[in-house]
């Protein structure tokens, strides 16, 4: 039986654990804003992207190809309508399938410029405006941009990078069990696609309804003035620029208490999240390679005061109104959140 025709299941890859937990929380709560994932070929980075929808349930992964035209991505005439009526027929492009789904672009990172500067005015807008031969069109362009790349390969230009909320560098280092593992379910499922998704059905169920349950939940997730302080502290420390960090933190800390079952956010919780939010936002020289090492982000941490009077006039007691933890304090409006998740 031919197993290419089958897509591996999102719960059996072996290891890559922060991958896995990236993409969950960008699935309770698409807002955050994406996940770029850097990490050497032949690391289950498009597997577990394309296993993604089945624990989703109505999503789906549209994805855009290196060798797309700018035709292709965005719309364009139908020169048959054109010539036989007269008339001029736009057909949409590959950001319209996007819409209210998730983008993946494998290798972003050698994506032609023209095309980059597409997905930056359609990431920033959530639209897609296109002018072609006196034809003016736009169409709803709201999705979750996924990047694959293999960082040996050329960087990302930081428009674009910083576009993205979350960032996981993954490699390809398993220990000898999961060696053995990996290579015991990948027989299997060459050997009957169909039995070993049969298998892992229950587990693809149960991550879809966990999924699910955390984001009806996600509205309900709040925090203390200390907590956000913590997070705010924490980016200061590490000398983040900008506030993009400072709300993918709070975002992904609200996404990961959600998943977790919790309606109150944990300085764990924001740790988790600052792991995810900030790699891709540390500053950097030219030709300079700068990481976020879980020394610094402890030093950073232990930083922080351990208790935190709220500012005059919050001092309602935050077990009943948490003073920065409604969810269009951080969130603003929801009609822009691009997927609709179901189990």
């Amino acid at each position: 039986m031919n197993s290419a025709a089958y897509q591996y299941p999102f719960t059996a890859i072996v290891g890559q654990e922060e991958l896995k937990l990236a993409l969950s929380l960008i699935a309770v709560h698409p807002a955050i804003g994406g996940v770029l994932v850097s990490g050497e070929r032949g690391t289950a980075k498009t597997t577990a992207v394309r296993g993604l929808p089945a624990v989703l349930g109505d999503a789906r992964v549209i994805e855009l190809p290196l060798n797309a035209t700018e035709d292709r991505v965005v719309g364009t005439l139908r020169l048959g309508t054109l010539m036989k009526t007269g008339e001029r027929e736009f057909v949409p492009g590959l950001l319209a399938e996007a819409d209210g789904n998730m983008l993946y672009v494998d290798e972003i990172n050698l994506l032609e410029d023209s095309l980059v500067d597409l997905l930056l005015d359609a990431a920033a807008t959530g639209v897609c405006r296109v002018e072609r031969e006196g034809v003016s069109r736009s169409y709803p362009a709201r999705f979750v941009l996924i990047g694959t790349m293999n960082p040996e390969e050329g960087t990302l230009r930081p428009q674009l990078l910083d576009r993205f909320g979350l960032s996981v560098r993954i490699n390809g280092s398993l220990s000898r069990e999961e060696r053995l593992t990996l290579i015991s379910r990948q027989t299997e499922f060459e050997r009957d696609p169909e039995a070993f998704l049969a298998s892992w059905k229950p587990e693809e169920e149960a991550m879809a309804a966990r999924i699910h349950r955390a984001a009806e939940l996600y509205p309900e997730v709040d925090y203390p003035y200390e907590i956000a302080d913590f997070a705010a502290g924490i980016c200061e420390s590490l000398g983040i620029d900008g506030y993009r960090g400072d709300i993918a933190i709070m975002r992904t800390a609200r996404a990961a208490a959600a998943l977790d079952g919790r309606k109150r956010v944990s300085r764990d919780d924001v740790l988790l999240a600052a792991r995810f939010a900030l790699p891709h936002r540390m500053k950097k020289l030219p030709f300079e390679d700068v990481e976020l090492t879980e020394s610094m982000l402890s030093k950073a941490a232990e930083a922080q005061p351990k208790e935190m009077q709220a500012p005059a006039g919050d001092e309602k007691d935050a077990e009943e109104e948490p003073v920065q933890g409604s969810a269009d304090a951080i969130d603003g409006p929801k009609n822009g959140e691009p997927i609709t998740k179901k189990a």
